[in-house]
């Protein structure tokens, strides 16, 4: 009979094996652009009847070269029909924004275009200003089928207002959800989703040495929650300035589960 060595023995070199197996199988890694990618967040409810047209407008965001999250927030549950993808740190982050926005409150639907309100986001036009260069760089690879790192080196920009700190924050979205609403005002109507945030996770306050770009990269490891078979998801890194909300870089991958 095998000793407790050589079964542990055995089941490490397992480990090993079924851990190279995944490697080789599912290589998933991507670096940032020269310029910055622009991230477009939209909050919408279930609940929300002027909704759907934002969510059909985040859906046309597919393969644009963008960040794109669908914030669902449960505001409007009171109204009879509770929004299943939503949260209440959703609302939190929503909140945020319009404080840093000079907003009077909240609303939906609600698009914001890297940290700044955009009401007129069903006429915005993604190219129509231009690239902006990139403040940081970001690489982000698939360690595991729910784990990841990420590596963010701040860019020096001599001609810009340098911030002391910059945050980051990762999602998780996901494409091909659906609703039968059954009460509130979309009883009756059947919606569909893309961009939908099933995992949000603030990534960090960090102080910018003064060194700048020649500062060693920041290591950020994260885990994801398990993909839900048959929708497509993404994982989103976004690194921002946390005075303004402007997004310094951000950068999305499609790996397997």
């Amino acid at each position: 009979m095998p000793s407790d060595a050589t079964k542990l023995i055995a089941a490490t070199a397992l480990a090993a094996a079924a851990s190279s197996t995944f490697a080789m199988q599912n290589q998933c890694e991507a670096s940032s652009g020269p310029t910055i990618t622009p991230v477009v967040e939209l909050y919408t409810s279930e609940g929300c009847s002027s909704c759907p047209p934002a969510d059909k407008w985040a859906s046309s965001l597919k393969n644009k070269g963008l960040v794109v999250q669908a914030f669902h927030v449960g505001y409007w549950d009171y109204m009879g029909w509770v929004d299943r993808f939503a949260a209440p740190a959703y609302t939190t982050r929503q909140r945020g924004i319009a404080a840093r926005n000079n907003l009077r409150g909240i609303y939906t639907p609600q698009a914001v275009l890297n940290g700044q309100d955009l009401p007129n986001w069903l006429n915005w036009n993604d190219q129509a200003k231009p690239a902006e260069p990139a403040r940081a760089r970001i690489t982000l690879r698939q360690l595991a089928a729910d784990q990841f790192e990420a590596s963010v080196t701040l860019i020096s920009q001599p001609s810009a207002q340098t911030a002391s700190h910059w945050s980051a924050y990762r999602t998780v979205t996901e494409h091909g959800h659906n609703s039968k609403v059954q009460a509130g005002e979309n009883a009756g109507t059947f919606l569909k989703h893309d961009f939908v945030v099933r995992q949000y996770t603030p990534a960090g306050d960090y102080k910018i040495s003064e060194r700048g770009a020649d500062a060693a990269p920041q290591k950020l490891s994260f885990r994801s929650i398990a993909p839900t078979p048959g929708h497509a998801r993404q994982v989103n890194l976004v690194v921002f300035d946390p005075k303004t909300g402007s997004t310094l870089q951000a950068l999305s991958v499609q790996c397997a589960g």
